[in-house]
């Protein structure tokens, strides 16, 4: 799972200094006169903004298991929206309302501009959430209680001193495997079905993916973080590094899809992961040959394009692999 400050917010402009959280837009306006007191400020720390994206990586892991046919037919519905539920509100809300927690932010943050103050029982509030998910993951499969289980130690982990993995270069590189693979095969195993060994590779290969992604994340954020003295993994790598990092990393990526491609002897249709491979290139080329030149804004609109990227990656993924 991931948190990092700044990729956008939920409906409102940039620059969360000086302005009311509870006034900021209609929605904010309508949610508070909705819920009273603080209610609607636990809300908005679970980051609902985030939730459409991390459905649908969730849910590439259900479709790869039914397929399309499967999907039309209902094949595991119910559990897999049930598992969608559990991994989205409870494991990725507790996630980063207990980032909340830790970092206290003032200004925007991931998903979220303009934090409302941390309401009193926050703390107790994000465990609660992401202890409930577990007691109701033992209604599903092994398989997905096995994989919320292991998220729920890295948000730990991730987040909470004295290990926050976070403020530690390289360490906070854990993302990876619980965004990019355990988040899909957690709606694999919502179905129940055996993992096999190629569908096994397409999963592996969002790990590298999102490694490569992770340190884009950082890039505009320098001086922030070095502030608040978190050693992330872009500042102890340095732009150029991470540029390499990451378009090393989005190619072993395109090459585990590749070798599923063999395994799972996939035909003309596996030509269509040219197209999410020339975007990424695209992307990460022109960035890495005039980073030295961009201003913190060409920095963030990098890293949008390279979640754009992704989202390219997902659909392709999908059409080839689950058809």
């Amino acid at each position: 799972m991931v948190s990092r400050r700044g990729e956008g917010g939920e409906g409102g402009g940039g620059g969360g200094e000086g302005r009311d959280a509870r006034t900021l837009n209609a929605w904010r306006r309508w949610g508070y006169r909705l819920l009273p007191g603080d209610l609607y400020s636990y809300l908005l720390h679970m980051r609902p903004a985030e939730w459409p994206i991390m459905a649908g990586h969730t849910l590439l892991g259900y479709v790869l298991a039914v397929g399309f046919a499967g999907v039309v037919r209902g094949a595991w519905l119910s559990q897999a929206l049930g598992g969608l539920a559990i991994w989205v509100i409870f494991l990725n809300g507790g996630t980063l309302a207990i980032n909340s927690v830790f970092d206290k932010d003032e200004g925007d943050i991931g998903y979220l501009n303009a934090p409302p103050p941390l309401p009193r029982y926050l703390p107790h509030f994000s465990v609660a959430l992401l202890v409930i998910g577990q007691v109701l993951a033992f209604a599903l499969p092994v398989g997905f209680r096995i994989a919320y289980a292991i998220c729920f130690l890295l948000s730990i982990l991730y987040s909470v001193p004295p290990f926050r993995f976070k403020a530690v270069a390289g360490v906070d590189w854990i993302n990876m495997w619980g965004f990019g693979t355990l988040t899909p095969f957690a709606a694999w195993a919502a179905t129940g079905r055996p993992l096999d060994a190629g569908h096994a590779l397409v999963l592996l290969g969002f790990c590298p993916l999102f490694a490569g992604l992770y340190p884009l994340t950082q890039l505009y954020q320098f001086d922030e973080d070095r502030r608040r003295g978190d050693r992330t993994l872009a500042l102890i790598l340095g732009m150029r590094a991470s540029l390499v990092v990451a378009t090393l990393s989005t190619l072993l990526s395109f090459a585990l899809l590749g070798w599923a491609l063999a395994v799972l002897v996939v035909g003309i249709k596996s030509m269509a992961l040219l197209l999410p491979l020339a975007l990424w290139l695209a992307v990460l080329v022109p960035w890495l040959l005039h980073h030295a030149a961009w201003r913190p804004d060409q920095h963030q609109r990098g890293m949008y394009r390279a979640l754009a990227a992704w989202a390219v990656t997902d659909v392709a993924a999908l059409y080839v692999f689950a058809t």
